[in-house]
């Protein structure tokens, strides 16, 4: 085990050398102006790679490669920048070198892109495409933000549900070059265009020429209208394992498609919006912003979490007089505050996810609070006997023992309570569960730990 896993490990920084090696020659061809290298050295990467080696480097170092390499950019690189670095690198391209590298781009990989453009960079891309390309995507951009509509594509592989499977083969090898660049099912439509069924490709290869469509289409078919916000049709993909999902407009004709990496790129932003969220840290910080930007974003959480500080001091300051008597109160604070803070946290970490997934619905919310109460008095219990017998040997006192004891139980308790309740509470009331929770939860068992270790030492102690 120790060897494999040490295998393993030369193997990391193998390939973490390799890459590095790559970097500096990237950035080496970059700062001699040798665009004939650069390319050679770019275009034997995945576009996703060239993304993060742009917003990897500083402001200055990108504009320099766009300088040397900008004209032989590629659409699927724009596609995948972070969307702050994404403009700062379209404003940078000459027009007809963004015309070009959006050519080749699937509609949803368009749309995505000229969402959060300004008025005339958006007007330059869209005279650049195929009439029929420019009127998918002005389409789609029609949708509301955020919705079904907008994240599908229109390129769709569709049949009559009454053809053979001879038949469809024949039809998709008439004229490949039409055909999405990728496609997983063959919609089977009826005549007024609604989706009645899809065929896996593999099927459709594996079963013989006479077999109608319709006895081989897929259990798992299913559709979702145009306006269907994009988290609920993600999470349909991933409660029913699909890789791809008919979209249908108000007359339930089929529009688009919903392939499977559009799907996981959306929960995989739900998931990181929630991480931002629960820090309390603005979801559209990036790496990439300056200094400035990130105070912006984070200084308003910050001044929630003083006030709320605040409040937890103006407790401690009610009992001052109990710890000024009794100073080992205020060694053993610290320990109540942390120990509160930590266990709502693992509560409502549970729970945001919980709700996310939908997991945790009115149905079973009871049973939940009933168990997470349940576990803070197990932890209470445990962690109020070890703090019990260190403040004996510690400061000599049993009353303190029984003090932070009995603190430790309703912190604990308290803490597993506002970790399930406050976003079940901030769900209700249609706020992002998310929303800096952690800094409520926190005010919760600060508040409520210090007011119970200290009013009993009140009335132990003294």
């Amino acid at each position: 085990m120790v060897e494999e896993i040490a295998e393993e490990a030369g193997r990391d920084d193998d390939v973490n050398a390799l890459r590095r090696d790559r970097d500096r020659k990237i950035l080496l061809a970059v700062e001699q102006g040798d665009s004939a290298e650069l390319s050679r050295l770019l275009d034997q990467l995945h576009p996703a790679d060239v993304a993060d080696i742009m917003e990897q480097v500083g402001e200055r170092t990108r504009n320099l490669l766009l300088q040397v390499w900008g004209r032989d950019i590629d659409g699927e690189v724009l596609s995948e920048l972070d969307e702050g670095i994404r403009a700062e690198v379209i404003e940078a391209l000459p027009d007809e070198v963004l015309s070009e590298a959006v050519l080749d781009l699937e509609s949803d990989d368009i749309v995505d892109l000229v969402e959060d453009l300004d008025e005339e960079q958006k007007d330059i891309v869209l005279d650049a495409l195929p009439a029929s390309d420019r009127l998918a995507v002005e389409q789609a951009l029609s949708y509301p933000e955020g919705s079904a509509g907008r994240l599908m594509q229109r390129e769709v592989v569709m049949a009559p549900e009454h053809w053979s499977v001879g038949q469809t083969i024949d039809f998709l090898r008439e004229d490949p070059e039409d055909l999405p660049e990728q496609f997983y099912h063959v919609i089977l439509v009826d005549p007024r265009l609604r989706p009645v069924g899809y065929v896996t490709l593999g099927k459709l290869m594996s079963m013989p020429r006479i077999k109608p469509l319709r006895e081989v289409s897929e259990h798992s078919f299913r559709t979702v209208p145009v306006d269907l916000d994009e988290a609920e049709a993600a999470y349909i993909f991933n409660q029913y394992h699909l890789i791809s999902l008919p979209v249908v407009d108000e007359d339930e004709r089929l529009v688009g498609v919903i392939t499977i990496d559009d799907a996981m790129s959306v929960l995989d932003e739900e998931h990181e919006e929630d991480m931002m969220l629960l820090a309390g840290v603005a979801e559209e910080s990036s790496l990439s912003d300056t200094a400035l930007e990130t105070a912006k974003l984070r200084l308003p959480w910050l001044g929630v979490n003083l006030l709320t500080a605040i409040l937890a001091s103006m407790v401690i300051a009610m009992f001052e007089g109990v710890i000024a008597q009794v100073v080992a109160l205020a060694v053993l604070m610290p320990i109540v505050a942390s120990m509160g803070g930590n266990a709502g946290t693992q509560s409502l970490t549970v729970a945001v996810r919980a709700i996310a997934t939908k997991d945790l619905t009115g149905s079973n919310v009871r049973r939940v609070v009933g168990r997470e109460v349940l576990v803070g008095l197990l932890n209470g219990v445990a962690f109020a006997v070890v703090m019990g017998i260190v403040a004996l040997i510690w400061f000599g006192s049993m009353k303190i023992g029984l003090v932070i004891g009995f603190a430790m139980v309703v912190n604990l308790v308290v803490a597993a309570l506002a970790g399930i309740m406050v976003p079940v509470t901030m769900e209700k009331l249609g706020v992002d569960p998310a929303l800096a929770a952690g800094t409520f939860v926190t005010t919760v068992t600060d508040v409520v730990g210090f007011f119970a270790f200290l009013g009993v030492a009140s009335l132990v102690l003294l």
